[in-house]
This record gives C-alpha cells, structure tokens and sequence, in this order.
C-alpha cells in the first residue's frame, strides 16, 4: 500500500478556498481547481517507490492485477480527483469509444500535433465521469425538455431570443435541440454578445431560476456558451449525492467541490463559456440531442456497509464507508487495483494515517484494511 502525493492543478476556475480547507492548510490566494490521484502522465501521484506510472510500468500484473490489465492494457484505467469550483467550468461533451478512435485516428493520419490548441482528441478513448458533491455542488447536465428551455428563453423577454423560442416549438425534439444549438454557436459574433448582455441584466433582474446564468455570465461575458446553457437542466446535489455523464450528454460544473472519477483520457468537445477551441461540426456530431432526466444517483448500500455508486462502465467503480467513531477494521482486499481516499474525518489504512484530502495506492489482491472515524472513498474497476 502506497501513500499518495498528489498534484492540485490551478485551473482558473478553481476555488480558493475549498482544497487548502479540506487539506487543513493555509489557502495560497491562488486558484486551486483539481487534485488528481492515479497515474495520468500529465500529473501522476508520487510514492515512495517512484511516481504510480513508473510502478505500474515496472510490473502491471502485480499492480494492477492480471484481469485488469487483460480487460483495459497495462495501465490504470480511472483517474480520481478531488475537484473545487469556484466558477463554471467549460460547457462540454466526451464522445464514446467508437467515436474516439475515429477522432483521433483521423487527427493523427492529419498530422495534427496531440498538443495544438484546435485538436479535438489526444487520445483514442472514452471519458464517462461521475461527480460525487462533498458540499452543495451546482451543476449542468443533459437537454431540458425543449418547450421549458423555450419557456426559460421567452420569460427573459429578449427581442433577440424569439427565433431560438419559435425553434423550441418545433418537432421532432432533436431537430429542434439541434436547430437552436447550432444556431447559437454560429451566430454572429458582435450580435450574440448583445444577446447574452442583455439575457444577463434579465436574468440578474429576475433571479430566482435564473440566477445561475446570471453568475455564469458574470464569469463569461458575451459568451454564446450563457445562451446555450440555459437548453440544460440545471441541477443542485446535496453532499453524498452524484451524477454519471456518459457519452454525448452536454454538461457543465458551476460551483462546489466533488469527489469526481473518470476514465483515463482527455477527450473534450467543449460547447462554450470558454477561450479555447469550439469544433462546432465535430461537436453536433457527438452531442445527443434528447432531452433527459439528470438522473441524481444516491449510494446503495451494501451489507458490509460499502455505499456504491452503480454506473454502466467497468473502468471505474467509485464507493465510499462512512465510518463511526469505534468501527473495527474493515477488510476492503480486492482482486483489482484500488485508490483509498479520506475526505472526512482521521482513519487508518493499513500503516498509513489518512486524514482528509490525503489517499493510498493498494495494488490488486493487496490486504486493505481501515479503521477509525470518518469518510473513505474506494476507486477501483471492475474486471
């Protein structure tokens, strides 16, 4: 079992507060957005033995263990992080497998470089996510039914908005889901700034419902991405809830901090409320125009008292014990590799104290026992 040291990335997004208050320390005045546990390249944890993908790489069978690496290759196939916004996140989408290895072979026959700003896909896999809030977390996630979104748009009462709310009207739902982002995200320029000027005064002027886009225009003036995000369901979890964003479904994090795992790779068509690249036609080939229930998942409880999130992907299994003052040891060996993360609380690992923010690396098949008075979530896979 290793301790974990553990890159935080500083996104500008990033909270300035939240992760030096989990970890117990003086906040920097500094952004601080995602602390990443596992072995990505771009920020892999350090432990006494090197960093994760040097240990995975020196023998990935006794790491990661032989149905693991029969099932995702010799490398760990999650990335866990703790994730603190202090402002909206990028309106974005992640394409499915098959279109992932479609993208980037096609990038690599164009000899697109893997690091230029206008590449849609560094690599050839999927990236299914789930957020667990550890505070009141507000996101976007998924279509509303077109008619609220055209409700919504109309009660700003924007001149300029009427064509998207005579689109909403309109039949099928995806057509007119697609009609209306496509129309957003082309639109001229200078006139959608005006737009979503004026959308904000609104929505700062109304509040209630429309109070989060009046916070997401604050942070993204004149950005098509405001307009484009009032098509979503807005969604408030309470701490222990989550959501699973599968491929295609349109999403944005707005504030809070969360548990977030996913699978291991960069893949992001991004919508708006960003400086960075928007592929339009790539990314009306990857979104799913239907409207959808968020979906809030709650834990299910297990005997043993591990609290599961259920999701339809195996690389990653994300649960979590909460342990009361007095638990004994708690056996969590597993025949697959597994990230131990505290995030409440002062529990034992094995020979290792973790006290909140802090994590374990437990190869496959590795004994995993903890004990004490607090919050552990699990990453593992299941193969």
């Amino acid at each position: 079992m290793d301790r974990l040291d553990n890159t935080v990335r500083p996104y500008a997004w990033g909270s300035t507060t939240a992760i030096p208050e989990l970890l117990g320390v003086e906040p920097t005045g500094e952004p601080q957005a995602e602390m990443w546990m596992g072995a990505h390249p771009g920020a892999p944890s350090r432990t006494a033995r090197g960093t994760l993908v040097e240990v995975i790489e020196a023998a990935p069978e006794r790491e990661l263990g032989a149905a693991a690496v029969a099932k995702f290759g010799p490398r760990l196939s999650f990335l866990l992080k703790i994730l603190a916004a202090g402002a909206p996140l990028s309106l974005q989408v992640h394409p499915d497998l098959e279109q992932a290895k479609e993208g980037y072979a096609d990038e690599e026959r164009r000899n697109i470089p893997v690091d230029a700003g206008h590449r849609n896909y560094k690599d050839a896999n999927h990236k299914p996510e789930l957020i667990c809030a550890l505070t009141e977390f507000d996101g976007l996630c998924g279509f509303r039914d077109p008619l609220q979104a055209a409700d919504l748009l109309d009660g700003l009462g924007v001149d300029s908005l009427k064509p998207y709310v005579d689109l909403l009207h309109a039949h099928p739902e995806d057509a007119a889901l697609r009609e209306v982002l496509t129309a957003i995200l082309t639109a001229d320029p200078a006139d959608m700034a005006r737009t979503v000027t004026e959308a904000a005064t609104a929505c700062t002027r109304l509040g209630g419902d429309y109070a989060p886009y009046a916070d997401i225009a604050h942070h993204h003036p004149g950005d098509p991405g405001v307009i484009a995000a009032m098509l979503l369901n807005h969604v408030r979890l309470q701490p222990g809830e989550a959501l699973f964003l599968g491929a295609g479904i349109p999403h944005a994090y707005l504030t809070g901090l969360g548990v977030e795992i996913m699978a291991n790779s960069d893949n992001v068509l991004r919508c708006g409320l960003t400086p960075k690249h928007v592929d339009v036609p790539e990314l009306l080939r990857i979104v799913r125009f239907e409207p959808s229930d968020p979906g809030v998942l709650r834990p299910e409880a297990a005997p043993d008292g591990e609290e599961v999130y259920e999701t339809p992907i195996d690389e990653f299994r994300l649960s979590r014990y909460v342990l009361p003052e007095g638990t004994t040891a708690h056996d969590l060996t597993r025949p697959t590799p597994q990230i131990l993360l505290c995030t409440a609380g002062n529990v034992r690992a094995g020979e290792h104290e973790l006290t909140p923010g802090r994590s374990v690396f437990v190869p496959a098949g590795e004994k995993a026992e903890v004990s004490g008075a607090g919050t552990v979530f699990r990453a593992t896979v299941v193969a």
